[in-house]
């Protein structure tokens, strides 16, 4: 009883400051689909946000089927965005979440598709009345799809949250370094190499098999095809990179090297914040924690540093 008063209370808040409906976009022959949140009671065009989730199994608000529980990053995000008179769009990728349809198998997802799903949001929104300008926000693999997105959707402008500045074999790399004995870490490499040169690999030891089973590879194939460093430096609108110092998964060295290959960019880095945007010092078990809760609130430097580059003039 206490919980359903909680979460009463809770959705009155958020409704005395957004508004919230479903949203659904037709693509590649299925739809995908997610949410809109609109500032209530601000008159005339608002910017608004396309919000996109990082890698593997993350739905729209930020949670990944890997993980014990929910952190709710990029709902907390769009929340506090839409309290600053922003209104966004955050959704569900193919294969995922809702919008997990029979149509999209895993085997058959590529980046590109994720690329041009974002670009058609893109697209959609400015067209829309509503709103005054259209920045696209993607949070790390989603930094890389923001990149190529916002070039080909005519965004606004592109903000670039925890993207890596590197390859994604080098990334990964780096990641499995410390967490593989160096007979998997040996395998490891093996496949990657295998992938980037075009070929499946039928073999996967059991402990690899999160990362590397054979349904994931050829999305894997299509994704070290794409180089980040490239794809910022080729964007024309205004660009935020934007990175936290106690981030475990991605350095604050990928922001600058994405800034160097963007040199009109503007680069922040949020002393304290981690990967799932949430302020948490540099402690194994507190890091761990905080993926999975919601109850911590996105870093409040991230939210004042996003609404200030969204709500400049062009």
């Amino acid at each position: 009883m206490r919980f359903k008063l909680m979460l009463s209370l809770l959705m009155m808040s958020l409704s005395a400051v957004a508004a919230q409906r479903p949203v659904s976009l037709e693509v590649g022959g299925g739809a995908v689909y997610g949410t809109e949140l609109t500032p209530d009671g601000v008159s005339g065009k608002v910017p608004v946000v396309l919000l996109h989730a990082g890698s593997g199994p993350t739905d729209r608000d930020g949670n990944s089927t890997m993980l014990p529980g929910p952190n709710d990053s990029l709902r907390l995000l769009a929340e506090a965005l839409a309290k600053n008179g922003i209104a966004s769009i955050r959704y569900d990728k193919r294969a995922i979440g809702a919008s997990a349809l029979p149509i999209w198998k895993e085997e058959d997802l590529r980046l590109d598709d994720y690329v041009g799903d974002a670009a058609a949001w893109l697209n959609k929104l400015r067209g829309d009345p509503r709103f005054s300008r259209v920045v696209m926000v993607g949070h790390s693999e989603g930094a890389l799809i923001a990149s190529e997105a916002c070039a080909q959707g005519g965004a606004d402008a592109c903000v670039l949250i925890a993207g890596s500045g590197r390859a994604i074999d080098d990334l990964l790399r780096e990641q499995l370094q410390e967490r593989l004995p160096p007979p998997l870490r040996e395998e490891a490499d093996r496949i990657m190499a295998d992938l980037k040169a075009g070929k499946t690999v039928d073999k996967v030891s059991p402990p690899l098999m999160p990362i590397f089973r054979p349904d994931v590879q050829p999305y894997l194939m299509s994704l070290l095809r794409h180089d980040p460093l490239k794809a910022v430096a080729a964007l024309k609108m205004p660009v935020m990179i934007v990175q936290g110092t106690t981030d475990i998964q991605v350095k604050v060295d990928d922001a600058k090297a994405l800034a160097a290959a963007a040199p009109k960019a503007k680069l922040v880095i949020i002393d304290g914040m981690n990967h799932v945007l949430k302020l948490v010092p540099d402690d194994q078990q507190q890091q761990i924690r905080s993926y999975s809760t919601p109850t911590l609130p996105v870093a409040p430097q991230l939210v004042e540093s996003l609404t200030g580059f969204i709500q400049a003039p062009k």
